[in-house]
């Protein structure tokens, strides 16, 4: 079979552009594709809901490839190994703190892999700008490529609409700090992002789950945004309150 250049480049930008269109209005619009963005977009799709995903980076799985200080392993604690089992991640268990270890890469490409699979749409290389406010409620992403606002480049973004969008950008709690530089209050103590605590992984990991949930109208947080806003502990290499968090994202997300 002759293979024509020309068509390889229709067929990518055919199919590309299709994907891309049929997203621009969602039912769950996430930002950032850490493991809680990861977990919580799989079990909304796989509960039928229309979920688009979107991440500034070339690949999904945000810090979790790095393991701890790039050393390829990383930390569940057993409250979450239902999590591991239902993803295919494999590990082991510590006979000292029954704290279970698994690879870093097999984990982040697992959560990725049964995203993709649950019909989760990941758009990468595509960055957050803003966010859509109406009637004080967020209602969806303004959208660039991620090379545009690197390179400092004049280009115009897009919008997409959703009817929850999902702050889980991690340390920089990114949409939440676009919401309140408009002077716009988040359910916060102070109104504002508070900004992350110092490292104590037993609360962090903790309070990331019970603070997971809606912070204005129309837009959620989890993971590490929950806890960089909330003014929680960060927690360093260990990964089960983010899954749990993105648990409980879906789970709360699936009643309304």
């Amino acid at each position: 079979m002759a293979i024509d250049d020309v068509d390889i480049s229709q067929l990518i930008v055919e199919n590309y552009f299709s994907a891309l269109k049929e997203r621009l209005r969602s039912d769950v619009c996430l930002v950032g594709a850490g493991p809680a963005n990861l977990v919580a977009a799989t079990l909304l799709a796989q509960a039928g809901r229309k979920v688009t995903l979107f991440e500034k980076k070339l690949a999904p799985g945000g810090g979790m490839w790095g393991g701890g200080m790039m050393f390829s392993r990383i930390v569940v604690q057993p409250e979450a190994k239902h999590l591991l089992d239902e993803f295919g991640i494999g590990y082991t268990r510590d006979s000292r703190t029954s704290l279970l270890v698994a690879d870093s890469v097999e984990a982040a490409a697992a959560l990725t892999f049964h995203a993709c699979r649950a019909g989760v749409a990941i758009f990468n290389l595509i960055s957050a700008e803003d966010v859509l406010i109406e009637n004080e409620r967020v209602t969806g992403l303004v959208i660039n490529w991620t090379p545009v606002g690197l390179n400092k480049l004049h280009v115009d973004p897009i919008m997409v609409r959703a009817a929850a969008v999902v702050d889980g950008t991690g340390h920089d709690a990114l949409l939440c700090e676009l919401v309140a530089r408009r002077g716009l209050k988040l359910a916060t103590a102070t109104g504002g992002v508070v900004g992350e605590g110092a490292m104590a992984a037993e609360t962090g990991e903790r309070l990331v789950v019970e603070r997971t949930g809606e912070i204005f109208p129309g837009l959620w947080l989890l993971g590490m945004a929950a806890a960089a806003v909330h003014g929680s502990p960060r927690m360093g290499p260990i990964f089960g309150g983010m899954m749990l968090s993105g648990e409980k994202l879906a789970n709360l997300l699936k009643e309304i």
